[in-house]
């Protein structure tokens, strides 16, 4: 006797998945406005009475910090819209199911990766 193979998680489980992408998202958001508050005084600061190659080279590493920032806030907004992706699954009970495969995608890997699409199997696969 085989054991059926589950191919969706129970409400009680979307539930824990949708706390946790929940926190996930609050944290998220709070960094995100973080970075664009740093990169909003970087931006407002620019006018001090610094003098010749010394003011050049802040200009430098100014530019590059603010491209910094803002790579970071790009990769931010990128995993905020995931996570929100993420919750609109479990509204329409797609959520932990590999895009892939089609079979559930393992709850460890949703709990380290909750807007994950794929499977660790479809994902090893994809980069071999």
């Amino acid at each position: 006797m085989s054991k059926e193979e589950k191919t969706r998680y129970s409400e009680e489980e979307l539930k824990e998945f949708e706390d946790l992408i929940n926190e996930k998202l609050d944290k998220a958001k709070k960094e995100l406005n973080y970075i664009k508050e740093t990169l909003s005084r970087s931006n407002d600061s620019g006018t001090d009475n610094t003098s010749g190659n010394s003011k050049l080279l802040e200009d430098g590493a100014d530019t590059m910090e603010k491209e910094s920032l803002s790579q970071l806030a790009a990769r931010q907004q990128k995993f905020i819209n995931n996570l929100e992706n993420a919750l609109i699954r479990i509204k329409n009970g797609t959520y932990g199911i590999c895009v892939d495969t089609g079979k559930l995608i393992s709850r460890d890997r949703l709990r380290a990766v909750p807007h994950t699409m794929h499977s660790i199997e479809a994902k090893l696969a994809k980069n071999n």
